[in-house]
Protein backbone atom coordinates (compact mmCIF):
# COMPACT_ATOMS: atom_id res chain seq x y z
CA UNK A 1 0.00 0.00 0.00
CA UNK A 2 1.25 3.35 -0.88
CA UNK A 3 1.32 5.88 1.54
CA UNK A 4 0.25 10.00 0.95
CA UNK A 5 4.61 10.67 1.42
CA UNK A 6 5.35 8.08 -1.42
CA UNK A 7 2.39 8.70 -3.43
CA UNK A 8 3.41 12.69 -4.01
CA UNK A 9 7.34 12.00 -3.72
CA UNK A 10 6.26 10.20 -7.20
CA UNK A 11 4.33 12.92 -8.87
CA UNK A 12 7.91 14.95 -7.81
CA UNK A 13 9.87 12.54 -9.88
CA UNK A 14 6.98 12.08 -12.72
CA UNK A 15 7.70 16.34 -13.20
CA UNK A 16 11.12 16.02 -13.08
CA UNK A 17 11.97 13.97 -15.53
CA UNK A 18 10.98 16.59 -17.92
CA UNK A 19 14.02 18.90 -16.29
CA UNK A 20 17.57 18.75 -17.78
CA UNK A 21 20.64 20.75 -16.57
CA UNK A 22 20.12 24.28 -17.80
CA UNK A 23 16.25 24.66 -17.79
CA UNK A 24 14.66 27.32 -16.26
CA UNK A 25 11.82 29.01 -14.36
CA UNK A 26 11.03 32.75 -14.67
CA UNK A 27 9.47 35.53 -13.45
CA UNK A 28 9.58 37.20 -10.02
CA UNK A 29 11.66 34.78 -7.66
CA UNK A 30 14.51 35.03 -4.75
CA UNK A 31 17.73 34.41 -3.97
CA UNK A 32 18.36 33.91 -0.53
CA UNK A 33 21.93 33.63 1.23
CA UNK A 34 23.69 34.14 4.71
CA UNK A 35 25.24 37.20 5.93
CA UNK A 36 27.04 38.32 8.29
CA UNK A 37 24.88 41.44 10.32
CA UNK A 38 28.03 42.80 11.83
CA UNK A 39 29.68 42.94 8.44
CA UNK A 40 27.36 43.37 5.94
CA UNK A 41 28.88 43.18 2.03
CA UNK A 42 25.39 43.52 -0.18
CA UNK A 43 23.27 46.39 -0.49
CA UNK A 44 20.49 43.54 0.35
CA UNK A 45 22.03 42.31 3.49
CA UNK A 46 23.24 46.50 4.49
CA UNK A 47 19.83 46.92 4.23
CA UNK A 48 18.30 44.47 6.49
CA UNK A 49 21.27 44.62 9.21
CA UNK A 50 20.23 48.51 9.44
CA UNK A 51 16.76 47.17 10.29
CA UNK A 52 17.47 44.30 12.84
CA UNK A 53 20.88 42.94 13.58
CA UNK A 54 18.71 39.80 14.71
CA UNK A 55 18.55 38.71 10.79
CA UNK A 56 21.33 37.01 8.70
CA UNK A 57 19.25 35.98 6.07
CA UNK A 58 18.77 37.80 2.66
CA UNK A 59 16.50 37.68 -0.25
CA UNK A 60 17.25 39.54 -3.66
CA UNK A 61 14.91 39.46 -6.08
CA UNK A 62 15.87 37.68 -9.70
CA UNK A 63 14.50 37.44 -12.89
CA UNK A 64 14.55 33.66 -12.86
CA UNK A 65 16.73 30.57 -12.01
CA UNK A 66 18.81 27.75 -13.85
CA UNK A 67 19.22 24.24 -12.79
CA UNK A 68 23.17 24.02 -12.46
CA UNK A 69 22.27 19.91 -10.94
CA UNK A 70 23.58 17.50 -13.86
CA UNK A 71 21.15 16.09 -15.22
CA UNK A 72 21.37 12.40 -13.98
CA UNK A 73 21.38 14.11 -10.44
CA UNK A 74 17.54 15.68 -10.99
CA UNK A 75 16.44 12.94 -12.90
CA UNK A 76 15.35 10.27 -10.90
CA UNK A 77 16.06 6.12 -11.72
CA UNK A 78 13.43 3.94 -9.91
CA UNK A 79 13.31 1.90 -8.01
CA UNK A 80 16.88 2.32 -7.07
CA UNK A 81 16.52 6.47 -6.06
CA UNK A 82 13.96 8.53 -5.91
CA UNK A 83 12.84 12.30 -4.85
CA UNK A 84 13.01 10.90 -1.20
CA UNK A 85 17.21 9.56 -1.83
CA UNK A 86 17.99 12.32 -3.22
CA UNK A 87 15.94 15.57 -2.47
CA UNK A 88 18.28 18.25 -3.57
CA UNK A 89 18.94 20.26 -6.66
CA UNK A 90 21.60 23.41 -7.30
CA UNK A 91 20.03 26.36 -8.87
CA UNK A 92 21.94 29.89 -10.11
CA UNK A 93 19.62 32.99 -10.65
CA UNK A 94 19.07 34.56 -13.78
CA UNK A 95 19.95 38.35 -14.14
CA UNK A 96 19.24 40.73 -16.95
CA UNK A 97 22.07 42.16 -18.91
CA UNK A 98 21.32 45.78 -19.09
CA UNK A 99 22.39 49.58 -18.76
CA UNK A 100 22.05 49.44 -15.29
CA UNK A 101 24.31 46.10 -14.98
CA UNK A 102 26.70 47.35 -17.35
CA UNK A 103 27.56 50.14 -15.18
CA UNK A 104 27.85 48.59 -12.00
CA UNK A 105 30.19 46.06 -14.09
CA UNK A 106 32.15 49.29 -15.12
CA UNK A 107 31.58 47.48 -18.87
CA UNK A 108 32.21 49.96 -21.60
CA UNK A 109 30.19 48.27 -24.61
CA UNK A 110 26.95 47.06 -25.31
CA UNK A 111 24.71 44.05 -24.03
CA UNK A 112 25.08 42.12 -26.60
CA UNK A 113 29.04 42.05 -27.03
CA UNK A 114 28.78 41.06 -23.17
CA UNK A 115 26.58 38.22 -23.85
CA UNK A 116 28.70 37.16 -26.60
CA UNK A 117 31.56 37.09 -24.28
CA UNK A 118 29.42 35.08 -22.24
CA UNK A 119 28.60 32.50 -25.12
CA UNK A 120 32.24 32.41 -25.69
CA UNK A 121 32.92 31.30 -22.01
CA UNK A 122 35.13 34.37 -21.47
CA UNK A 123 33.69 35.43 -18.83
CA UNK A 124 33.29 32.29 -16.66
CA UNK A 125 31.83 34.41 -13.93
CA UNK A 126 28.18 34.10 -16.15
CA UNK A 127 26.62 31.28 -18.30
CA UNK A 128 25.16 31.11 -21.52
CA UNK A 129 21.57 29.75 -21.35
CA UNK A 130 20.09 29.81 -25.29
CA UNK A 131 16.55 28.93 -24.17
CA UNK A 132 16.49 32.59 -22.04
CA UNK A 133 18.93 34.93 -24.32
CA UNK A 134 16.15 36.17 -26.18
CA UNK A 135 15.37 38.07 -22.64
CA UNK A 136 19.22 39.04 -22.36
CA UNK A 137 19.28 36.83 -19.47
CA UNK A 138 22.40 35.14 -18.27
CA UNK A 139 23.02 32.61 -15.40
CA UNK A 140 24.72 33.59 -11.94
CA UNK A 141 27.43 31.77 -11.42
CA UNK A 142 28.78 33.02 -8.24
CA UNK A 143 25.51 32.60 -6.16
CA UNK A 144 24.45 28.99 -6.06
CA UNK A 145 20.80 27.78 -3.89
CA UNK A 146 20.34 24.83 -3.05
CA UNK A 147 16.33 23.82 -3.14
CA UNK A 148 14.41 20.51 -2.33
CA UNK A 149 13.62 19.07 -5.64
CA UNK A 150 9.60 19.06 -5.04
CA UNK A 151 9.93 23.35 -4.94
CA UNK A 152 11.53 22.64 -8.66
CA UNK A 153 8.34 20.05 -9.81
CA UNK A 154 6.19 23.47 -9.24
CA UNK A 155 7.97 25.47 -11.19
CA UNK A 156 6.81 26.27 -15.34
CA UNK A 157 10.10 24.60 -16.50
CA UNK A 158 11.52 26.94 -19.64
CA UNK A 159 14.03 24.80 -21.89
CA UNK A 160 17.37 26.08 -20.99
CA UNK A 161 18.87 23.96 -24.31
CA UNK A 162 18.55 22.50 -27.22
CA UNK A 163 20.91 20.85 -28.83
CA UNK A 164 23.76 18.04 -27.87
CA UNK A 165 26.31 20.99 -28.63
CA UNK A 166 24.46 23.50 -26.36
CA UNK A 167 23.99 20.78 -23.75
CA UNK A 168 28.00 20.35 -24.02
CA UNK A 169 29.16 23.82 -24.38
CA UNK A 170 26.70 25.17 -20.87
CA UNK A 171 28.40 21.87 -18.85
CA UNK A 172 31.97 22.89 -19.42
CA UNK A 173 30.84 26.41 -18.50
CA UNK A 174 29.95 25.35 -15.21
CA UNK A 175 32.94 22.97 -14.74
CA UNK A 176 35.30 25.53 -15.67
CA UNK A 177 33.97 27.84 -12.96
CA UNK A 178 35.15 25.77 -11.15
CA UNK A 179 38.58 24.48 -12.48
CA UNK A 180 39.63 27.90 -14.28
CA UNK A 181 43.37 28.21 -14.22
CA UNK A 182 44.79 31.02 -11.32
CA UNK A 183 47.16 32.66 -13.56
CA UNK A 184 50.32 34.79 -12.29
CA UNK A 185 49.98 38.68 -11.28
CA UNK A 186 52.71 39.14 -13.38
CA UNK A 187 51.31 37.13 -16.68
CA UNK A 188 47.58 39.15 -16.07
CA UNK A 189 49.96 42.44 -16.33
CA UNK A 190 51.54 41.09 -19.34
CA UNK A 191 48.29 40.70 -21.06
CA UNK A 192 46.69 43.46 -20.29
CA UNK A 193 46.86 45.61 -23.52
CA UNK A 194 45.66 42.81 -25.13
CA UNK A 195 42.76 42.53 -23.33
CA UNK A 196 41.91 46.24 -23.45
CA UNK A 197 42.00 45.83 -27.09
CA UNK A 198 39.77 43.12 -27.25
CA UNK A 199 37.47 44.90 -24.85
CA UNK A 200 37.61 47.76 -27.16
CA UNK A 201 37.30 46.13 -30.57
CA UNK A 202 35.23 43.08 -30.03
CA UNK A 203 31.91 45.41 -31.17
CA UNK A 204 33.27 47.68 -33.71
CA UNK A 205 32.19 47.51 -36.99
CA UNK A 206 35.70 46.65 -38.61
CA UNK A 207 37.89 44.04 -40.01
CA UNK A 208 39.31 43.62 -36.50
CA UNK A 209 35.98 43.67 -34.53
CA UNK A 210 34.49 40.63 -36.96
CA UNK A 211 37.64 38.45 -36.60
CA UNK A 212 37.69 39.51 -32.60
CA UNK A 213 34.20 38.00 -33.22
CA UNK A 214 34.65 35.06 -35.20
CA UNK A 215 37.30 33.62 -32.49
CA UNK A 216 35.86 30.79 -30.29
CA UNK A 217 38.75 31.03 -27.44
CA UNK A 218 41.97 31.93 -26.83
CA UNK A 219 44.22 29.54 -25.07
CA UNK A 220 48.17 30.20 -23.65
CA UNK A 221 50.60 27.37 -23.37
CA UNK A 222 53.91 28.24 -21.03
CA UNK A 223 56.87 26.53 -21.75
CA UNK A 224 58.65 23.98 -19.56
CA UNK A 225 55.81 25.05 -16.58
CA UNK A 226 54.21 29.10 -15.68
CA UNK A 227 56.77 28.81 -12.46
CA UNK A 228 59.77 28.65 -14.52
CA UNK A 229 61.91 31.38 -14.29
CA UNK A 230 61.96 31.78 -17.68
CA UNK A 231 58.55 30.76 -19.77
CA UNK A 232 58.38 30.46 -23.38
CA UNK A 233 54.55 31.32 -23.92
CA UNK A 234 52.41 30.19 -27.21
CA UNK A 235 49.19 31.49 -27.51
CA UNK A 236 46.63 30.12 -30.21
CA UNK A 237 43.27 32.04 -31.27
CA UNK A 238 41.12 29.24 -32.04
CA UNK A 239 38.76 31.00 -34.64
CA UNK A 240 35.23 29.20 -36.16
CA UNK A 241 35.50 26.71 -38.97
CA UNK A 242 33.99 28.69 -41.83
CA UNK A 243 35.82 32.33 -41.23
CA UNK A 244 39.05 32.70 -43.00
CA UNK A 245 39.41 36.61 -44.37
CA UNK A 246 37.74 39.63 -43.50
CA UNK A 247 37.58 41.97 -47.20
CA UNK A 248 40.71 40.78 -47.91
CA UNK A 249 42.59 40.81 -44.85
CA UNK A 250 44.03 37.36 -43.34
CA UNK A 251 44.25 35.98 -40.18
CA UNK A 252 48.18 36.25 -40.26
CA UNK A 253 47.80 40.21 -40.38
CA UNK A 254 45.65 40.42 -36.99
CA UNK A 255 47.95 37.96 -35.28
CA UNK A 256 50.35 40.21 -36.02
CA UNK A 257 49.01 42.64 -34.74
CA UNK A 258 47.80 41.13 -31.59
CA UNK A 259 51.59 40.07 -30.52
CA UNK A 260 52.69 43.43 -30.98
CA UNK A 261 50.79 43.93 -28.01
CA UNK A 262 52.42 41.18 -25.81
CA UNK A 263 56.28 41.60 -26.82
CA UNK A 264 59.07 39.85 -24.69
CA UNK A 265 58.90 40.79 -21.45
CA UNK A 266 60.18 39.84 -17.74
CA UNK A 267 60.19 35.93 -17.68
CA UNK A 268 58.07 35.62 -20.67
CA UNK A 269 61.53 35.73 -22.99
CA UNK A 270 59.76 33.89 -25.53
CA UNK A 271 55.62 35.00 -27.20
CA UNK A 272 54.69 33.06 -29.58
CA UNK A 273 51.59 32.93 -31.52
CA UNK A 274 49.08 31.18 -33.94
CA UNK A 275 45.70 31.57 -35.44
CA UNK A 276 44.24 28.09 -35.59
CA UNK A 277 40.88 25.69 -35.65
CA UNK A 278 40.31 23.05 -33.25
CA UNK A 279 40.85 20.77 -36.18
CA UNK A 280 44.18 22.39 -36.57
CA UNK A 281 45.41 21.82 -32.80
CA UNK A 282 46.46 18.80 -31.63
CA UNK A 283 44.61 16.91 -28.59
CA UNK A 284 48.42 17.63 -26.42
CA UNK A 285 48.62 20.84 -27.00
CA UNK A 286 44.68 21.72 -26.44
CA UNK A 287 44.98 19.97 -22.64
CA UNK A 288 48.28 21.58 -22.01
CA UNK A 289 46.91 25.26 -22.92
CA UNK A 290 44.96 27.48 -20.57
CA UNK A 291 41.88 29.55 -21.57
CA UNK A 292 42.23 33.29 -21.19
CA UNK A 293 38.61 35.13 -20.20
CA UNK A 294 38.21 38.59 -19.59
CA UNK A 295 36.94 37.87 -15.84
CA UNK A 296 40.90 36.74 -15.10
CA UNK A 297 42.10 39.90 -16.79
CA UNK A 298 40.35 42.09 -15.41
CA UNK A 299 41.79 44.10 -12.90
Amino acid sequence: MIDERDAWSQEVDAVLREWRQGDCVLGEHWFVHRFNPQRPLTTDSADIAQEDQEIDLAESEVKGFAVASQTCDIVPHPPHSSCLDRPFIEIVPLIEINEQFLESFNFKSDRDQFIDEVRKSRRPRFAYIPGVAEYHLVAELDRVMTVEKSVVAEWQRTSGCYSDQEIRALGQALTRKRIRFAFSDDFNEFVRKLQKRIQDKHSKNSNEGEALRALREIRVRAEPSWNSSEIRLIFWFIRDEEQIRFEGMGWDQFLQQWLQLIPEAGRFYSVEGSVVSLEDMSAKDYVESDPLDLDHLSS
